[in-house]
């Protein structure tokens, strides 16, 4: 993480009108220079002497007396270097004081960054007990400050720690409470605020896809896509299209997935979030169970990344895929160095489908020659046994991708011609008619005998 110390936000309302010293100015900055000093003789004990460098820290503090700029860069590094030594009650203190710097001492926008790094910063703790403290007591020293925009932002960094720690239990509770934040009195949406509730939909919309709650996750899914009147970030937009292309594969709509999956790529991509190589996966994943003849990399923007390390294999799969070669395509998921494919869960999950269709089409092509030929050579030649490739052939038939009959008791697959129908219907009239002549036989010495 950035050092944001060494420099200061200036306020929006600044002017840059001259004024002319007195001797009450001069002595100011003479004392500012004394505090400066010592603020930067503090930094350079930070790593060899953490205790002293802290001392010398408050000593800024001290020496500033009215709280201002050079207090709250002093008590900023003091938090970091107590968090750093796992000394939380302390760093809770001197965090109480920082924030009351936050009212009146510094600007607006420079308090919000600063905090902002401060809570990333301190989001590496393992400690639950202790971050709920450090948040809580973030929140309120904001709700006293009356700054909702920070007590939104803060509420939603605090949201998504509990989303990355599977704390489904804490994240229901602070999505409740965004979400009333959000409200107007008659308990709509407030759309003036539609930005931070597309944030907290995604991160709902997370959690729903992680517990696997399609009911809810398809139902708000729905209600986010409605919401025009915000300008969301693309990463927000990446997370959400990216959920419900998860959730379209799961409905088996490969289609939609597919589509889905583009969109947040492509949002994922002008964010410059790295997410966006794992959402490619997916989109072709989703292109080749919707048999699509859309090449996935013939875009714009995923054109550019068709020779990424990870995406490669990607390509190599679509392309065995589309020749039917099932053995290539069983040897690219194998590979040591394609590892990356199979270690995701989500891509895991859908690999048996894409297998099932690959190796139905390759039962296709490899019949073409044959009237007739056994289940156990059709099995050798997937490497599965004869009861996958009867499974297999029984798909096959009754999708009507295929004209044929199934000989279980010989092991035979009997394969229909296209003139084999043809030939039935005639041999079929000409048994009709072997038939009537025989009756007609039958009538005529009939009553030549009574004759």
């Amino acid at each position: 993480m950035s050092d944001d110390d060494d420099f200061m936000m200036q306020s929006d309302d600044e002017n840059y009108d001259f004024e002319y010293e007195d001797e009450d100015d001069i002595g100011e900055e003479d004392g500012d220079v004394d505090i400066e000093n010592k603020y930067y003789n503090a930094k350079a004990l930070k790593e060899d002497d953490p205790a002293a460098a802290i001392d010398e820290f408050l000593g800024v503090v001290e020496l500033e007396g009215e709280p201002g700029d050079w207090g709250f860069k002093a008590l900023k590094q003091v938090v970091k270097l107590l968090f750093r030594q796992n000394k939380q009650q302390q760093t809770l203190k001197y965090y109480r004081q920082l924030l009351t710097y936050t009212k009146s001492a510094v600007t607006r926008n420079y308090s919000e960054k600063s905090l902002n790094n401060i809570l990333e910063y301190a989001s590496s703790s393992t400690d639950t007990a202790f971050m709920e403290e450090f948040y809580a007591t973030t929140l309120t020293a904001l709700e006293e400050a009356k700054n909702e925009r920070l007590w939104l932002k803060t509420n939603l960094k605090l949201a998504k720690l509990w989303l990355d720690r599977r704390e489904y239990g804490r994240l229901s509770k602070i999505l409740r409470q965004l979400h009333e934040a959000c409200q107007m009195d008659d308990g709509g949406d407030d759309q003036s605020k539609g930005t931070y509730l597309l944030e907290v939909y995604a991160l709902e919309i997370q959690m729903y896809t992680e517990t696997k709650n399609n009911k809810k996750l398809k139902e708000l899914y729905s209600r986010t896509l409605g919401i025009n009147s915000a300008i969301p970030h693309p990463r927000i937009m990446g997370v959400i299209r990216e959920c419900g292309g998860k959730m379209h594969m799961g409905e088996k709509q490969w289609e939609k997935a597919r589509e889905d999956f583009f969109e947040s790529f492509r949002n994922y991509d002008e964010a410059g979030s790295l997410q966006r190589i794992q959402v490619l996966k997916y989109l072709v994943l989703a292109a080749m169970l919707s048999e699509t003849e859309i090449n996935p990399f013939e875009s714009q923007e995923t054109k550019p990344y068709k020779t990424n390390p990870q995406i490669t294999a990607m390509t190599d799969l679509v392309d065995a895929y589309q020749r039917s070669d099932i053995h290539e395509f069983q040897a690219i998921l194998r590979a040591p160095e394609n590892a990356h494919i199979m270690s995701d869960p989500f891509i895991q999950s859908y690999l048996d489908d894409i297998l099932r269709r690959i190796r139905a089409q390759f039962l296709v092509n490899a019949i073409k020659p044959y009237r007739r030929i056994t289940l156990a050579h059709l099995g050798t030649a997937l490497g599965i046994s004869g009861d996958e490739v009867e499974d297999l052939l029984v798909m096959l038939i009754l999708d009507a991708r295929l004209a044929a009959k199934i000989d279980q008791v010989n092991g035979w697959l009997e394969i229909d011609r296209p003139g084999d129908a043809g030939q039935a219907s005639r041999f079929d009239a000409l048994g009709a008619w072997t038939s009537g002549v025989a009756t007609l036989g039958r009538s005529v010495f009939g009553l030549e005998g009574r004759a």
